[in-house]
């Protein structure tokens, strides 16, 4: 009897050691900054998490969701017109489709420090899979999760100033990948 208590108090032990966490992203302290370059330039900026969740399991995220708000998009420099001109159907077309969505689909090991993530964005209604790598960080607040993620935006149906689209832009070219660094705080 003593035996059968033994094996079953360890395989509790090993199911609950291997049991999915599920962590929620703090919006205050998770910053997502993008930067756009063109032909004559750069603008950088900055757009919030609006919800996010993980699910965590052996080192490894097994599946997430990440909505980001979009008509919170800002220029590092105020530009109001810039803005404007981001939020308008040119480009994200926030009005419409304010929010996009990315849906983690699974990742590598952590184990080292750094793995390569999966998963499905969603902008303007289309969906398209992305993978990029992140670094993680264990903190007393939580796990931090770091990542510069490169898009496609002409993937995306966001055509302006593209020169996968128009022809003799000239210095008004704007290039089709933009990136997005990523600071994500996640909490039980």
């Amino acid at each position: 009897m003593k035996n059968i208590f033994i094996f079953l108090t360890l395989i509790l032990v090993s199911l609950n050691m291997n049991a999915q966490e599920k962590f929620t992203a703090d919006r205050d302290k998770t910053t997502l900054s993008w930067l756009g370059e063109k032909v004559m330039g750069q603008h950088t900026g900055t757009v919030k998490l609006l919800s996010g969740w993980i699910n965590w399991q052996n080192n490894m995220i097994t599946s997430g969701e990440f909505l980001i708000d979009m008509k919170t998009i800002k220029d590092d420099e105020n530009s109001a017109r810039l803005e404007g001109h981001l939020k308008s159907d040119d480009f994200f077309g926030v009005d419409k489709f304010p929010v996009s969505k990315l849906v983690i689909t699974g990742s590598e090991s952590f184990e080292k420090g750094t793995a390569v993530v999966k998963g499905n964005l969603t902008i303007k209604e289309t969906t398209l899979p992305v993978e990029f790598k992140a670094t993680i960080q264990k903190s007393e607040e939580g796990i931090w999760f770091y990542s510069n993620i490169i898009v496609d935006r002409s993937k995306y149906n966001v055509r302006y100033g593209s020169g996968s689209f128009f022809s003799n832009l000239g210095n008004n070219l704007i290039y089709d990948e933009f990136k997005v660094k990523v600071n994500l705080l996640v909490k039980k």
